[in-house]
Order: structure tokens, then C-alpha cells, then sequence
């Protein structure tokens, strides 16, 4: 193989291959340590459920915990989030205080209902009377999405679940605020509301982000050496036309 690089293209094409090469063993290292995030994720919703944390908490570690609870449910304090969906159909989620028997008070994210059955008197059967056993998972606070309206909580538009302002609409001081809790869904039957399936639901894309820098930098290799082939600067010489040129000289 005869091999004459030229100047430019090296200089502009070795920065870029390093740079892409570097891209791509990024993302690997990522995978792997998503890979490990999605399994204690679900480690720990399958796990016993748990005493609600008290104090300060570490939703680094805590985060999507089962946890079990007894107290009672505050629905006169319902607090509806709008525009979601349950296979296609539009609704709410119902936010309801929740104070469990020893004292704390927090939000629960008790599921889906559709349009219809938004308001309390329109579902009778969903309210409940006295003491009730919660199980849920702990949920960071949701952050509001780009194109998502802020919170209009004078004019009933929740559209984010952040219990900061939740608690303060409705002047409970003492709320925690630094999680919620999500319902899980418990048996066959389905009742309004529809409460959340246990489903880690974590964004994976690292593996297809690498193999895209790595085919990148495949192609740069490949057009570096067309191009310098087209000019004559790449060839290879087949050892028989080698040892055929020695004999006719």
C-alpha cells in the first residue's frame, strides 16, 4: 500500500475522527450507567413497600419506592391536572391531599379520569370514607415542559404537578413538597380513578446515539481515503504486479 496524506485533509479530518470516536465512547459509558439507573428503578418498585420518608429525602435514592400508608383521603381539596390522556381519551388526573396517620400530609396522584367525571359529584364511588391504606411509589416534582402553559391556579390550570405551588393554593403549610406520590394501580378491575401501572418508563437512547458517532466516523474514514485515492495518493499494489514490474525490469 503506497499512502502520500495530504495536508489539509488530514489536519481537519484527524480532529474530527478523534472528536467523533470520543462522542461515541461517551454514549457507551452513559448506557451503561442508564442500564444500571432503569435496574434499580425497577429494584425498587418491586421491592416492600416502605414507611413514607420523613425529613429531608435523597430522591436519588428514593425515587419510585414503593411505599404503604394509612390515614384518610382530603377530597374536598381536589386539585385536577388538565390535558391527560388515557389510551387516547381525554381527562384529567386527580391530585388529592393525602394525611396519614401520623400526621404527614402529602399529595397523591390518585390516577385518570375522563371529562365527564372530572367533577367529585359526578363519581360518588371514587370518594372515599374514612381510614384507607395508600400504596404508591414516590415521585419527584414534574418540571414543566417547554411548551407547557404555566400553572393558573386561580383559574383552576394545573398543568404541571409541582406541590410547592399546590400546597400553597390551597394554604397547607405543612405539606411535603419535595415528592408526591404516585397510586399504583392494585388487581384486574379497573376503577375510576385509574390509577398509574408500575412501569419505569426512563429514556435508553444511548446505544443508537453510539453506534450513530461510530458510523459517522466509519464514513469519515471512508471519504478521507476515496478522496486520496482519487488523487492518487492511496493505492494498492498487488504483490504479483509488484514482483511482474521487478521481472521485466
Amino acid at each position: 500500500m503506497k499512502f502520500r496524506p495530504l495536508l489539509w485533509p488530514t489536519l481537519i479530518s484527524v480532529p474530527a475522527l478523534i472528536i467523533l470516536i470520543m462522542l461515541g465512547s461517551w454514549q457507551v459509558q452513559h448506557l451503561g450507567e442508564k442500564t444500571a439507573l432503569i435496574a434499580d428503578f425497577t429494584a425498587r418498585t418491586s421491592a416492600k413497600p416502605e414507611a413514607l420518608p420523613k425529613g429531608n429525602v435523597d430522591l436519588e435514592k428514593t425515587e419510585f419506592q414503593r411505599i404503604s400508608a394509612r390515614g384518610i383521603f382530603n377530597h374536598e381539596a381536589e386539585i385536577f391536572l388538565t390535558g391527560r390522556t388515557y389510551e387516547g381519551n381525554a381527562g384529567f388526573h386527580v391530585v388529592t391531599p393525602f394525611t396519614t396517620n401520623d400526621g404527614l400530609e402529602l399529595l397523591v396522584n390518585r390516577g385518570w379520569v375522563s371529562e365527564a367525571y372530572r367533577e367529585p359529584e359526578t363519581r360518588p364511588f371514587s370518594i372515599t370514607e374514612g381510614e384507607v391504606e395508600l400504596n404508591g411509589i414516590i415521585r419527584r416534582p414534574q418540571r414543566k415542559g417547554y411548551f407547557v402553559p404555566e400553572n393558573e391556579p386561580e383559574r383552576g390550570f394545573w398543568f404541571t404537578l409541582k406541590p410547592n405551588e399546590m400546597s400553597a393554593f390551597l394554604k397547607r403549610q405543612d405539606m411535603i413538597t419535595q415528592y408526591y406520590v404516585d397510586a399504583i394501580r392494585e388487581g384486574e378491575v379497573i376503577t375510576l380513578p385509574i390509577a398509574a401501572e408500575i412501569k419505569i418508563d426512563v429514556p435508553n437512547a444511548h446505544l443508537n446515539y453510539a453506534l450513530t458517532w461510530y458510523g459517522l466516523a466509519l464514513s469519515l474514514i471512508g471519504v478521507y481515503g476515496a478522496y486520496h485515492h482519487a488523487q492518487g495518493r492511496l493505492s494498492f499494489a498487488r504483490k504479483q504486479d509488484s514482483d511482474t514490474k521487478k521481472g521485466d525490469a
